[in-house]
Protein backbone atom coordinates (compact mmCIF):
# COMPACT_ATOMS: atom_id res chain seq x y z
CA UNK A 1 0.00 0.00 0.00
CA UNK A 2 1.64 3.40 -0.95
CA UNK A 3 1.92 6.06 1.51
CA UNK A 4 0.41 9.43 -0.04
CA UNK A 5 2.47 12.16 0.32
CA UNK A 6 1.38 15.75 1.18
CA UNK A 7 2.82 18.81 -1.37
CA UNK A 8 1.82 22.15 -1.50
CA UNK A 9 0.99 23.55 -4.55
CA UNK A 10 3.73 25.64 -6.08
CA UNK A 11 2.68 29.09 -6.41
CA UNK A 12 4.59 32.45 -8.33
CA UNK A 13 7.17 33.58 -5.49
CA UNK A 14 6.04 37.21 -5.64
CA UNK A 15 7.94 39.94 -3.74
CA UNK A 16 10.85 37.59 -2.67
CA UNK A 17 14.27 39.33 -2.62
CA UNK A 18 17.15 37.55 -2.98
CA UNK A 19 20.34 38.95 -1.05
CA UNK A 20 23.81 37.89 -2.06
CA UNK A 21 26.19 38.36 0.47
CA UNK A 22 29.18 40.64 -0.34
CA UNK A 23 31.61 38.87 -0.79
CA UNK A 24 30.03 36.79 -3.33
CA UNK A 25 30.24 39.17 -6.13
CA UNK A 26 33.59 40.55 -4.86
CA UNK A 27 35.51 37.21 -5.49
CA UNK A 28 34.81 36.53 -8.57
CA UNK A 29 35.39 40.16 -9.57
CA UNK A 30 38.80 39.69 -8.25
CA UNK A 31 39.65 36.62 -9.80
CA UNK A 32 38.92 37.54 -12.72
CA UNK A 33 40.68 40.80 -12.72
CA UNK A 34 43.88 38.88 -11.33
CA UNK A 35 43.73 36.57 -14.79
CA UNK A 36 43.48 39.49 -16.82
CA UNK A 37 45.94 41.03 -15.39
CA UNK A 38 48.10 37.89 -15.98
CA UNK A 39 47.63 37.87 -19.74
CA UNK A 40 47.36 41.15 -20.24
CA UNK A 41 51.51 41.36 -18.69
CA UNK A 42 53.11 38.16 -20.13
CA UNK A 43 56.42 39.90 -19.50
CA UNK A 44 56.78 39.54 -16.39
CA UNK A 45 55.91 35.55 -16.60
CA UNK A 46 59.06 33.52 -15.78
CA UNK A 47 59.55 29.95 -16.09
CA UNK A 48 59.11 27.45 -13.06
CA UNK A 49 62.46 25.19 -14.27
CA UNK A 50 65.14 27.68 -12.26
CA UNK A 51 63.83 26.05 -8.83
CA UNK A 52 63.20 22.74 -8.61
CA UNK A 53 62.39 22.93 -5.07
CA UNK A 54 58.87 24.31 -6.04
CA UNK A 55 58.33 21.24 -8.27
CA UNK A 56 59.56 18.96 -5.67
CA UNK A 57 57.07 20.03 -2.96
CA UNK A 58 54.29 19.92 -5.88
CA UNK A 59 54.84 16.26 -6.19
CA UNK A 60 54.88 15.36 -2.45
CA UNK A 61 51.95 17.28 -2.14
CA UNK A 62 49.72 15.21 -4.88
CA UNK A 63 51.32 12.00 -3.71
CA UNK A 64 49.75 12.88 0.13
CA UNK A 65 46.91 13.87 -1.25
CA UNK A 66 46.56 10.79 -3.98
CA UNK A 67 46.87 8.12 -1.18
Amino acid sequence: MAAHTHTRPHSPATGVVARLPWWALVLPVLAFAALLTLIAVPGDAHAAGADPAAGDLLRQILRILVR
